[in-house]
């Protein structure tokens, strides 16, 4: 971990900040490591990630099939 100043680390996490808000693709995986180093610099500030997320509903069996149906 560099030796930062406290306005060098306020830099550096507003920077980070710019660039996940205004990415094009703003979940893509690329940004991981930048989300990751934001999380390390500044805690509080970092996006919470949903752990406890619903499941989704199962398919209906017709829908499981793979075939697609033609109308």
């Amino acid at each position: 971990m560099p030796d930062l100043t406290d306005d060098e680390r306020e830099a550096v996490i507003a920077a980070i900040k710019e660039k996940l808000d205004r990415d094009r693709y703003p979940l893509s995986p690329r940004l991981a490591p930048l989300r990751t180093a934001l999380a390390k610099l500044d805690p509080a500030s970092a996006p919470r990630v949903l752990k406890d997320r619903p499941a989704l509903p199962e398919a209906p069996p017709w829908a499981r099939s793979g075939k697609r149906v033609r109308r």
